[in-house]
């Protein structure tokens, strides 16, 4: 069983940055593909960003937003730069056991509770 923990949200004034982390206890961690997604007020869950080997992000957060991970410490990142009110959503860590980079939620086998983030204009 894998728990995703996210961690990293906060308040930021638009324009600024974040990171966001997410840990996940497996010991095959370097096999999982892994993903942030979002879901905004009163809108549905949408993909922003994946990896494994390689990435794959939303047109929307391109340039702006990187992923990375650092497998020895199963960890993975987002560091969110040039941040804007509609980036405003509860973020979520998702983990596929099938190693896909993958933007389709069910896909994702394992997801965190979430960490809030709040862009101010």
């Amino acid at each position: 069983q894998v728990q995703p923990i996210e961690s990293g949200g906060g308040l930021v004034e638009a324009g600024g940055s974040l990171r966001l982390s997410c840990e996940a206890s497996v010991r095959t961690f370097a096999n999982y593909g892994m993903a942030w997604f979002r879901q905004a007020p009163g809108k549905e869950r949408e993909f922003v960003a994946a990896i494994r080997w390689s990435t794959h992000y939303a047109d929307s957060v391109k340039g702006r937003f990187t992923i990375s991970r650092n497998n020895d410490e199963n960890m993975i990142y987002l560091q969110m730069n040039s941040l804007k009110p509609e980036d405003t959503a509860v973020y979520y860590c998702a983990a596929d056991g099938y190693g896909r980079v993958s933007e389709l939620q069910y896909d994702y086998d394992y997801w965190g509770q979430g960490t809030q983030v709040t862009v101010s204009s």
